[in-house]
């Protein structure tokens, strides 16, 4: 008996798969066939398979899966906004234009004043009978006292304007009021002929449309020393101060009032302002805006004149005139130096209509 146990018959492998599912070896060997293999290795060519397909996601959007099958997210930024990007991105206001109507308050503060100390000052002026007054009725007729009050008046506002608004604006005064004094200068012919067109309506509404004998203004006139000191301050501050008032100020703020009234209005956006920092207004808005600047004008000159209706409508075209120069020539220079060439025609026809200003009886 052989230590070794007796080899067993060989048996065949089971099938893999059902018998009914396997194929016979003569299928097999006669499907399959070898090719020999390249001498050189080739590179892994792409797979041409189709691309699985991508997978969407409602906040990620679409993405496909990696080398591994997994699903991973597309690089988001070059094609998608960063989240939360309405958080991280800086606010860009819209561009202020200056002035506007809250710059309007503020210079009625200023006025206010100004008003104020020169009130102060003229009841100073008073108990110490300067000039010979001694009651505030007096100094109320007294010229002296009437354009000197003014004069102050206007110097404070003005002083406290040159403190204050280049603060809020963050640029000079004059740069923030279109001064632009060498463009006016550029039509000095043109701005003195709109004030000679000026002075022939003046002298026209004389003739049809003449005011009161006796009016505030004339009475003023008449007192001995105040035609020549009217003469200086005529052509000198009270053109620069109220040009800067109603030109500089109300002008500008009620074209601004308008445009932004008419963007709110129909859900436009601004315009852009001009390469040196100035709102552009529309047609409309300086039509309105100058009408309502030369009535409120002629208003504060209603008073001087009796409240006539001659010299209230010359001045609201007077108004309308200074408003063009200022308006075309986007410098208020241009309207101060139309309204002192006017004054100065006034007051030079004035002289020599009465010779020297000594028969203003005859004005």
């Amino acid at each position: 008996m052989s230590d070794f146990p007796e080899q067993l018959p060989h048996e065949p492998a089971p099938p893999l798969l059902p018998a009914e599912h396997a194929e016979p070896p003569s299928s097999l060997s006669s499907s399959v066939a070898f090719e020999p293999l390249p001498a050189t290795p080739l590179a892994p060519e792409a797979p041409t398979s189709p691309e699985p397909p991508r997978l969407e996601s409602p906040s990620l959007g679409s993405f496909g899966p990696d080398p591994w099958g997994r699903a991973v997210p597309p690089d988001r930024t070059n094609d998608s906004p960063a989240l939360f990007q309405y958080f991280t991105r800086p606010y860009a206001p819209p561009p202020e234009r200056i002035p506007h109507m809250g710059h309007i308050g503020i210079l009625l503060l200023i006025a206010l004043a100004g008003l104020a100390c020169a009130a102060i000052l003229a009841r100073v002026a008073v108990a110490y009978h300067l000039f010979g007054v001694s009651t505030i009725t007096e100094a109320a007729t007294e010229f002296h006292y009437t354009l000197g009050t003014e004069g102050i008046f206007y110097l404070l506002t003005f002083a406290g304007c040159l403190i204050v608004f280049p603060v809020l604006w963050h640029k000079g005064f004059f740069a923030g009021l279109q001064w632009r004094g060498k463009a006016a200068l550029q039509r000095s012919g043109y701005l003195f002929s709109a004030a000679l067109i000026c002075f022939l309506l003046a002298m026209l509404d004389g003739l049809f449309l003449p005011g009161p004998a006796d009016a505030p203004i004339d009475r003023l006139f008449r007192l001995p020393g105040a035609a020549w000191l009217l003469f200086g301050f005529g052509v000198t501050l009270a053109p620069f101060f109220e040009e800067l008032a109603f030109r500089g100020f109300l002008l500008p703020a009620l074209c601004t009032a308008f445009d932004w009234l008419a963007e709110k209005i129909h859900g436009e956006s601004p315009h852009d302002l001009e390469e040196n920092g100035h709102p552009q207004w529309s047609v409309p808005s300086m039509l309105v805006a100058a009408l309502l600047t030369s009535i409120l004008f002629a208003l504060m000159h209603a008073d001087q004149t009796g409240y006539s209706i001659g010299p209230f409508l010359l001045l609201i075209c007077v108004s309308l005139v200074l408003c063009g120069a200022r308006l075309l020539t986007r410098s208020l220079a241009a309207s101060v130096l139309v309204h002192a060439s006017y004054n100065f025609l006034l007051f030079t026809f004035m002289f020599l209509g009465t010779s020297g200003f000594k028969h203003l009886d005859k004005m």
